[in-house]
C-alpha cells in the first residue's frame, strides 16, 4: 500500500537525492526546465500491432491529425514510431520503418510541431531526423556511437532508454533487480558520457520501465510503480529522466486509460521531466492539478 509513511522513509533514505539539479531539455529550439514545465510526449503509432490501439495511425492523415490533436491537449512533442516494443508482434524491418517514418515526420514538422523519431536501427533514426525530428528516442544500446553521432550532427537531443538487451525487442534474460537505481546510475553515467563526448548536447534518461521484462503482470506493476517514486534518486546524474507511463492492465482492467493519471501522480512524486503518454490531456490535467495545490503540512486558514 502507498503511504505518506512509506514515502517518507523512501525520502529520508535518499535525502540527498531530492533537490539535486538537472539540465534543461532541448526540443525543436526551446529549452525546458522540466522542473517548472514537465514536458508531455505525445505519441503517434505507425504499427498496427501497437497495444494502445487509439494512437494508432492508419494513414499519413490520421498521423497529421493525431499530432495536431495531441498538440492542441498540450502535449510539447509527438513520438513516431513504426514497430511495437513488444517482441511477440510482427518485426518490422529498418527499410520498411524508415519509409514509415519519413514522410510522416516531415508533414508534422512541417506543421510546426516537433517530433521525436523512436528507434533502436542507425537507418531508422537517420529516415527520422532526416526528416525533421529533433529528438531521439533511442531504444536501443547497441549503437550508441553511431546513434550519438547521427544527433550530433542534427543537433538533436536524445532520450537514453535502460535497455536489458540490445534494444527494447531483444531483452536478455538478465534478472530485473529489486532496486534497479544503482545499476542504472553506472550504465547512464557511462553512456553520457559517451554522448557528451560524440557532441550530444542536451540529454534525459528513461529507466525502460514500459518495456516486457520478464515478470508476471503483478510483479510488472508492482516494480513500476516503486521505480516511479524513486525517479529522484537518478538525478545526481545531472539530466532529466523521462518515463513511459505504465498501464498497468491487469490492475485497471476495462479502466486502464485512467492508468496513466494514477501513474503520473507517482512520476510526478518522484521528480520525473518528461512524461511519455498516450492519454495527453488526462496527464495534462492531472499535472496542472498537481502544481496547482501546496500540501505543507500547513492547516488552511480558517
Amino acid at each position: 500500500m502507498i503511504s505518506l509513511a512509506g514515502l517518507a522513509r523512501l525520502v529520508e533514505a535518499h535525502r540527498d537525492d531530492l533537490d539535486v539539479e538537472v539540465a534543461p531539455f532541448a526540443i525543436g529550439g526551446r529549452s525546458f526546465d522540466t522542473d517548472r514545465e514537465p514536458v508531455l510526449m505525445g505519441v503517434v503509432n505507425l504499427s498496427r500491432d501497437s497495444a494502445y490501439r487509439e494512437s494508432v495511425a492508419v494513414s499519413l492523415e490520421s498521423a497529421v491529425r493525431k499530432a495536431r490533436v495531441q498538440v492542441a491537449q498540450g502535449a510539447h512533442v509527438i513520438d513516431v514510431g513504426a514497430e511495437s516494443s513488444d517482441a511477440a508482434a510482427r518485426a518490422v524491418s529498418p527499410e520498411e520503418q524508415a519509409r514509415s517514418v519519413a514522410p510522416v515526420i516531415e508533414r508534422i514538422t512541417e506543421a510546426g510541431i516537433a517530433t521525436s523519431i523512436e528507434g533502436y536501427d542507425v537507418a531508422v533514426v537517420r529516415a527520422g531526423l532526416a526528416a525533421g525530428a529533433s529528438v531521439v528516442n533511442l531504444t536501443g544500446s547497441d549503437v550508441d556511437d553511431a546513434m550519438f553521432e547521427l544527433a550530433a550532427e542534427h543537433d538533436a537531443s536524445v532520450v537514453l532508454c535502460h535497455v536489458l538487451g540490445r534494444h527494447a525487442r531483444a531483452l536478455d534474460d538478465t534478472e530485473v533487480d529489486t532496486d534497479p537505481v544503482p545499476r542504472m546510475l553506472e550504465a547512464f553515467g557511462r553512456r553520457i558520457d559517451r554522448a557528451r563526448e560524440h557532441g550530444v548536447g542536451s540529454l534525459a534518461i528513461d529507466p525502460g520501465i514500459g518495456f516486457g521484462y520478464r515478470l508476471d503482470p503483478a510483479e510488472r506493476a508492482q516494480y513500476q510503480a516503486a521505480a516511479l517514486v524513486n525517479t529522484f534518486r537518478l538525478r545526481r546524474l545531472g539530466v532529466p529522466v523521462c518515463h513511459a507511463l505504465p498501464h498497468a492492465f491487469d490492475i485497471f482492467e476495462d479502466q486502464f486509460r485512467s492508468a496513466e493519471g494514477f501513474f503520473a501522480v507517482l512520476a510526478h512524486l518522484g521528480s520525473t521531466g518528461i512524461y511519455r503518454v498516450h492519454e495527453v490531456p488526462l496527464v495534462r490535467s492531472v499535472l496542472d492539478a498537481l502544481a496547482a495545490f501546496d500540501l505543507d503540512g500547513t492547516p488552511p486558514a480558517g
